[in-house]
């Protein structure tokens, strides 16, 4: 028991680190398809830890789009902090696709490639653009950045979107 309080002790002590959210890494992690000698459509679902100590059980999700042709990534997220600002919490905007969530690298949960994906792809813009909790956000239980990603899922099932139980919120659309 007492080896026990000894490792989770010394795991939260790294947990609060001298890193600041507004230092962390936001760099690409390259695993998406360079734009600019990929041709074909990729459509992408990422996952990533999410910030401090909530990343021990939780995930911050979005979605990546590229169309046939095009030289850039489209970025489907929600972020709660937008809210605090006036902001719809949904950001859809042109931007690095695979970017760390905050010092997180991030996982590709689901991708799609090839003939067929612009399709897909114009169901999730349909589908970001229709989400019902524009302006709202809550970390638990949601509507979350996972609850977008869910919804987005559900309304467009040839995805084949599974995201994880640490997806916390994705419940929420049920």
């Amino acid at each position: 028991m007492r080896t026990l309080v000894v490792l989770v002790l010394i795991q939260l002590a790294g947990c609060s680190s001298t890193q600041d959210w507004r230092t962390a890494s936001r760099e690409p992690a390259g695993i998406a398809p360079d734009p600019a000698v990929t041709h074909e459509a990729v459509l992408q679902v990422y996952g990533a830890d999410a910030w401090g100590w909530r990343g021990w059980f939780a995930i911050h999700t979005w979605v990546a789009a590229k169309r046939t042709g095009e030289a850039a990534y489209t970025v489907y997220e929600v972020i709660g902090w937008r809210a605090s600002r006036g902001l719809p919490v949904t950001r859809i905007a042109q931007d690095a696709p695979d970017r760390h969530w905050y010092g997180a690298r991030p996982k590709l949960l689901r991708e799609h490639r090839g003939e067929g994906v612009d399709g897909l792809i114009e169901a999730v813009d349909l589908a970001a653009r229709n989400y019902p909790w524009q302006s709202e956000y809550r970390a638990f239980p949601g509507p979350n950045s996972n609850t977008f990603v869910a919804w987005i899922g559900k309304h467009v099932p040839q995805l084949g979107l599974d995201l994880p139980f640490s997806a916390i919120g994705s419940g929420y659309v049920d």
